[in-house]
């Protein structure tokens, strides 16, 4: 719950700043001097891009959760069998050690989105970000039916 919570305000607050910044942009497009359009105009370009990528990441989140919850309900959630130093952080080891468990699990069944999703829980373990945002991106396409190209 607490990470929705900081997800939700940090994507108010971005909100609140890609306005901002969007108000800016016009009121130099206001100005009406070619370099005071032009200037404008580039402020405006990125509260859109802005805005897209959290759209995108919103939607990729929301569809993961979704995920979980329909992995949950199966019961086929990854236990948390990995060992923590005693400071509270992931043994390094032992995250290489499920890793090479999920892996060998998604090669077995390259058409699995559940083996997809346990394996992008690996690679996060693991503290690979890309991969594991690849993997789940390939949970969420063979869940809905589609294909990625690798």
């Amino acid at each position: 719950m607490r990470a929705k919570l900081t997800y939700a305000v940090t994507a108010a607050v971005l909100v609140v700043y890609f306005v901002l910044v969007g108000s800016r942009g016009v009121m130099l497009i206001q100005s009406g001097t070619l370099l005071t359009v032009t200037f404008g105009v580039a402020v405006l370009i990125l509260p859109v891009i802005g805005l897209w990528f959290l759209w995108k990441n919103t939607q990729f989140v929301r569809r993961a959760n979704a995920l979980a919850a329909e992995l949950d309900a199966e019961g086929g959630l990854p236990v948390d069998e990995l060992k923590r130093t005693p400071g509270g952080r992931i043994d390094r080891d032992s995250a290489d050690e499920v890793f090479a468990k999920r892996k060998a699990e998604t090669e077995a069944t390259p058409d699995d989105w559940r083996s997809w999703f346990r394996l992008a829980v690996a690679y996060h373990d693991a503290r690979d970000t890309p991969r594991a945002r690849k993997a789940m991106q390939q949970a969420i396409a063979l869940h809905d039916g589609r294909t990625i190209e690798a």
